[in-house]
């Protein structure tokens, strides 16, 4: 019990500082190479945070626990928006460029809507069971190229390097962000590990470590990463990293598993998990074109629905 309540504590030390490090190795590799830092924030930070989600996937859909994956999809897309936008907006407003609110969130919200459709066969047909088929990943896949499509045509847009920080040179700031996203990793893996067993030793369900712990577990690093980019002022790092996570996580989380090792069956989940999902990401998107900004009391709309879907949750 002692030891796993010491690798708690590591783990959270491990990945708040791999979280510092990696901020800022994305932002000096965003200013050596002039891009923008939101496309950064949807490419280099949004795929490395996703990276405990996917290694979840791979491993839950190659032991046929199909409702892992699934469930740990829907989990970090609401949390992504609702808890971790939610909080970091309190730290300070994030500001959302014209580009985001027409074009990423877009994206977002159509992804969200066409994942949660896909599910629900037996909103459309009473005498099918709802599951989630090859085609049904091949189809989000293919989606999620599109969207990679439009990250290369945005490279390809360099910007003015306007900043007026020190730049780091940019082999020290590739360092930095690999040896951040290690730590970040490993952190959340020490994290995660340490809570279960706590949990298990404490007598703790099985249904309630999967429903906190792991959910909760693999968007640690989406949570200390953007919380420390908006506490650093880097607001489209913060938001593309939960932009990018979320499509990552449709298009490769489920995506690319699906699509090798096949689709998976008689899906157990509750309608107001997709609602939710998608709801989040409406909100999202209303509170971003309202005026190109999440403000605290915004934030806060995120956090309380975030509150009340838990509850749900845990007790309903």
């Amino acid at each position: 019990m002692l030891i796993n309540i010491i690798l708690l504590v590591l783990g959270f030390i491990i990945l708040i500082k791999g979280a510092d490090i990696f901020v800022d190795g994305a932002s000096g590799i965003a200013e050596n190479f002039k891009v923008s830092k939101m496309l950064i924030g949807l490419t280099i930070v949004a795929f490395g945070t996703s990276a405990p989600e996917f290694a979840v996937s791979v491993k839950s859909i190659i032991s046929n626990n199909g409702d892992i994956v699934l469930g740990n999809v829907i989990g970090s897309n609401i949390i992504n928006i609702l808890l971790i936008l939610g909080m970091s907006s309190l730290i300070h407003p994030l500001n959302v460029k014209n580009a985001t609110v027409k074009k990423e969130l877009p994206i977002t919200l159509l992804l969200t809507t066409l994942f949660a459709v896909l599910l629900s066969d037996s909103l459309f047909d009473k005498g099918l069971v709802n599951t989630f088929t090859r085609g049904d990943g091949i189809t989000v896949l293919l989606f999620f190229m599109v969207f990679i499509y439009y990250l290369i045509s945005m490279a390809r847009n360099k910007i003015d390097d306007d900043s007026n920080n020190e730049k780091l040179p940019l082999l020290k700031a590739i360092i930095f962000s690999i040896v951040g996203i290690v730590g970040i990793v490993l952190g959340s893996n020490f994290v995660v590990d340490s809570a279960s067993k706590i949990a298990t030793i404490l007598g703790v369900s099985e249904r309630m470590i999967a429903l906190t712990i792991i959910a909760l577990g693999t968007s640690l690093p989406e949570l200390v990463t953007s919380l420390t980019a908006t506490r650093k002022g880097e607001y489209d790092i913060a938001i593309g990293n939960v932009v990018g996570s979320n499509i990552f996580n449709i298009g490769m989380v489920i995506g690319l598993p699906i699509t090798i090792f096949g689709g998976i069956g008689k899906i157990a989940f509750s309608y107001i998990d997709l609602i939710v999902m998608i709801i989040s990401a409406v909100l999202l998107f209303m509170f971003s074109f309202n005026d190109y900004k999440i403000t605290k009391k915004e934030g806060i709309v995120f956090l309380l629905l975030f509150i009340v879907y838990y509850s749900y949750v845990i007790f309903g």
